[in-house]
């Protein structure tokens, strides 16, 4: 339904005057038309104009940093080198990586639009205090099992998968790898790379098709790639992304194929990707007003994805909880990463066009997690099956969707 827009020609005609046919007047047509791709390509002089290479680097540098988290090997020191990258250091496995001068730590909760450009200061010392905690306080007792109070390894029921969280139940690993979907790459896409203020001042360039010097594309082209590369930067094919949706990287774009693979939901990863496509075409036709509308697309679908699965983790884990002997470990798992994906909430934006809100409040977040987490002495050991509803209802509540459909 967004591959073709248009604004309708427009011709208005004057009354014919009995005295004087030469009063009639015929006003030129306006007409700016966008038409969409089918697929995601756009070139110009027969070059593509399409570059988005810091972003698949921060999505591989969040990978290596989320693995990491997992493995009692490396010290603080070494996760927070990884975070907190400094060009040619040896920092990560790939040694591209290393080479490079992006950096997680510097567009962690950077948008210009919630954040004016500059990493917020708490949102560090959150993603900072996890991965410290994990370093020093889980991986020490990374054999020892953990109980309430007691940090430590739990296996989920069946001989599965051993969970390793801390003294009140989280996986700190979660915590930071679901977080950072909200804090890097939701608030990157949303708050900065299609927000009308930071692309505005480049529409005089973008008319002018000015190009960046040295490249094949204008500010405003590549801004709006980058917000695409946060999404779809490590897919297989550029041109046709949805073909390995769900599986190119196992932050924003994992989890916008679960969401999809929800009948309650299905196509909203079409709508994103046609928004994508119409958008970037807007842009190179120069009609702002169609970019701006796909633009609010964009936002209100991906900050759905963010809710529906905060919703689905908490209702998951409710259900695990009622058993008469419950699996601790699957439902801390579920827990954990829903506190990731309630935590990015705060990163969200709110539809409307002149709304610079998100649809939770970092005020809001810090309750509905302090109402299932931190406000508990032993945390998800003793969370209740009426809390996590509570907190399911509060987030299902802010968007047009119902616990039952998210809880799928």
């Amino acid at each position: 339904m967004y591959k073709k827009l248009a604004i309708i020609p427009l011709a208005i005609l004057g009354f014919t005057s009995c005295s004087n046919d030469d009063d009639n007047t015929i006003l030129p047509e306006l007409e700016n038309e966008v038409v969409a791709p089918v697929t995601y390509e756009f070139e110009r002089n027969d070059e593509t104009t399409i570059s988005f290479s810091g972003q698949t680097t921060r999505i591989l540098m969040a990978e290596e940093l989320a693995n990491a988290l997992k493995d009692p090997s490396f010290t603080m020191a070494q996760l927070n080198a990884m975070y907190n990258h400094v060009e040619g250091n040896a920092d990560f496995a790939d040694a591209e990586l290393n080479s490079s001068d992006k950096v997680l730590r510097s567009k962690t909760a950077a948008s210009f639009d919630f954040f004016a450009g500059t990493a917020n200061s708490e949102v560090i010392a959150d993603f900072e205090g996890w991965i410290n905690e994990q370093a020093n306080d889980v991986f020490p007792v990374w054999s020892q099992e953990a109980s309430a109070g007691v940090a430590g390894g739990i296996q989920e029921a069946g001989g599965g998968s051993t969970r390793y969280v801390n003294a009140k139940g989280l996986e700190l690993n979660q915590a930071v790898a679901k977080s950072l979907i909200g804090a890097l790459m939701l608030d990157q896409i949303l708050n900065n790379y299609i927000s009308p203020n930071v692309l505005t001042p480049f529409e005089a360039a973008n008319d002018a098709e000015t190009l960046i010097e040295g490249k094949n594309y204008t500010d405003m082209e590549h801004d709006w790639d980058e917000a695409f590369g946060y999404l779809f930067g490590n897919t297989t094919s550029v041109a046709t992304p949805l073909d390995d949706l769900g599986s190119a990287d196992n932050f924003l774009n994992k989890y916008l194929g679960r969401v999809e693979g929800d009948t309650d939901f299905e196509g909203i990863a079409q709508d994103v990707f046609d928004a994508l496509k119409l958008g970037r075409a807007a842009i190179v036709a120069k009609n702002y007003d169609v970019r701006n509308e796909q633009a609010e697309i964009i936002r209100e679908k991906l900050s759905e994805v963010i809710g529906v699965r905060a919703v689905y983790y908490l209702q998951q884990a409710k259900t695990v909880l009622a058993d008469e002997n419950p699996d601790y470990a699957s439902a801390f798992h579920d827990l954990s990463e829903a506190y990731g994906f309630i935590y990015s909430l705060q990163f969200t934006r709110a539809v409307g066009v002149n709304s610079i809100e998100p649809y939770l409040s970092r005020t809001e977040v810090e309750t509905v997690l302090g109402n299932i987490f931190g406000n508990l002495a032993n945390g998800f050991w003793e969370v209740s099956g009426e809390a996590l509803d509570n907190a399911s209802n509060t987030i299902a509540d802010k968007f047009d969707f119902t616990v039952a459909q998210a809880a799928n």
